[in-house]
């Protein structure tokens, strides 16, 4: 905002007084769409509309800022069949699958008073309070709204996919790290709900430790990042 302002005050220095400013405004309300897009561009992700990982970090913040420790919920979602979708019917296909399931979970969103972000390919993260909330309702209902048939626009026409997701669930503090125990634990319980067929949710529970890499179906790119440098970006 005070950027804004800032080359508001400039433009509006360069034009003069009152009449200059008047002949101005043209001016400087370009500028602020440009500053205003900019700013959702950091923080969006551009195919699907929802958060990106930066814009996740900051709803974690400002709900960590906002009171005392609460009671949040921090759900990790990953397709199990996205591969097979891109494979067999093209990358606008899964394009197509990607923004069904974002706006699915965008409703889902707006109907719990959650937070909803694309992280990575076909890997969404969610952040909602208890507030008296289900965990395994909630978690069923994320899962059964991702698994509903999706029509997608492969190279030879329109065609019906179905995807499921591994769902991995942390009950967490509002106060506690996004992402060294947030969705670090969320992480954790992803990958053994992944490795019990997927299509289903798990609830970390203290101890729970991250599948044998043998068993899980391959490595992710943070997967690599991390054995690379140490730690998750």
């Amino acid at each position: 905002m005070s950027t804004t302002l800032l080359v508001i005050a400039t433009v509006a220095a360069m034009f003069g007084a009152a009449g200059g400013y008047l002949a101005a405004r043209p001016t400087i309300n370009r500028l602020r769409a440009a500053l205003a897009d900019a700013a959702w561009q950091l923080t969006h992700d551009p195919l699907t509309g929802l958060l990106n990982r930066a814009g996740l970090r900051t709803v974690h913040t400002a709900i960590a800022a906002s009171g005392g420790p609460q009671p949040n919920i921090v759900m990790l979602i990953d397709l199990d069949q996205f591969k097979e979708v891109n494979d067999t019917h093209g990358h606008d296909a899964g394009d197509d699958l990607l923004m069904e399931v974002a706006d699915r979970l965008g409703q889902l969103a707006d109907a719990y008073g959650a937070s909803v972000a694309r992280l990575s390919g076909d890997e969404f993260a969610a952040i909602l309070p208890i507030r008296g909330h289900g965990i395994s309702r909630l978690a069923d209902l994320f899962t059964t709204v991702i698994a509903a048939p999706v029509t997608v626009q492969a190279d030879s026409g329109p065609v019906t996919v179905t995807v499921t997701a591994s769902v991995g669930i942390a009950s967490v503090a509002s106060t506690d790290s996004l992402e060294d125990v947030a969705l670090h634990r969320a992480d954790i319980a992803m990958y053994h709900a992944k490795q019990q067929g997927g299509d289903r949710h798990v609830l970390y529970t203290p101890g729970m430790t991250m599948p044998d890499r043998k068993r899980r179906r391959g490595p992710r790119l943070r997967d690599l990042r991390r054995d690379q440098r140490g730690s998750v970006e």
